[in-house]
């Protein structure tokens, strides 16, 4: 089976870009599943019920989130009505939402979707190791296809996490950072694994917003109000080949295109 994930949607941009691509990708390829990050989907920061839904109109299954979950207060208030998305399985106990769950290809095949936020240069939280291991296990119980979408700042963190996970689930996808990195590659264990799929926004800017007020930031020290970046958009992904039987992945190849 084939599962599309795409790196973290920013604002009006990166929604455009989606919407744009993934038609094509789930015709071209015959894909069974599309997850996608969409944690600054709203404007750059966060995400609401009203973007969610936009985001799945375009032929996304799963939404996944991150540390800017909770910028709307709209969704924290409206994330239990809402079906496939998946935010950060380690927060803490009481949290609005799932950490992790299972959803049905249109063939049947079940695919579970976990969630994770690292604490490297992040605001603590429960470990995200044991919080993945757990809804893993839980998962397993009814299908051997999950997907983890690793949502860190340091490499380092993320690629323990795949190799902690790796024989455990069908593959490891890092986010946060908006730069792609170029070590796709499929694990000992059969894990599918990259550290950071990159950006699906502004082509033209810092990591998603102009690239002036950014820069100003560096230069002087002083806060600036960052804005979602116009022009054109990039999109990035990385298609996963996995065996429905086994859970193993087959491969992973990085996805990349220009609105």
């Amino acid at each position: 089976m084939l599962i599309l994930f795409i790196g973290d949607i920013v604002g009006k941009p990166g929604r455009a870009a989606t919407a744009a691509f993934v038609p094509e990708l789930r015709a071209a390829y015959g894909l069974d599943l599309v997850v996608a990050n969409g944690e600054n989907a709203a404007g750059g920061l966060g995400a609401t019920p009203d973007v969610v839904k936009e985001i799945q109109r375009s032929g996304v299954d799963v939404i996944t989130l991150g540390n800017h979950a909770w910028r709307k207060k709209e969704l924290v208030r409206g994330i239990d009505a809402l079906g496939g998305i998946v935010r950060p399985a380690n927060f803490p106990d009481g949290a609005p939402g799932v950490g992790g769950r299972c959803v049905e290809t249109a063939d049947g095949v079940k695919v579970g979707v976990v969630n994770l936020l690292g604490r490297v240069f992040m605001d603590p939280l429960e470990c995200p190791f044991r919080a993945g291991r757990s809804e893993v296990e839980r998962l397993r119980a009814e299908t051997p296809v999950i997907l983890v979408d690793m949502h860190a700042e340091a490499t380092a963190e993320k690629v323990a996490l795949g190799r902690y996970l790796d024989g455990m689930c069908s593959a490891v996808v890092g986010t946060h950072t908006h730069v792609a990195t170029a070590d796709e590659r499929i694990l000992k264990g059969g894990a599918a694994y990259i550290t950071d799929v990159g950006m699906t926004g502004p082509l033209e800017s810092v990591i998603g917003v102009e690239e002036g007020p950014v820069i100003r930031r560096f230069l002087s020290g002083l806060p600036e109000q960052f804005v979602v970046a116009g022009g054109p958009a990039l999109f990035s992904a990385v298609l996963i080949e996995v065996d429905a039987s086994t859970g193993q992945a087959r491969r992973i190849e990085r996805i990349s295109r220009t609105l």
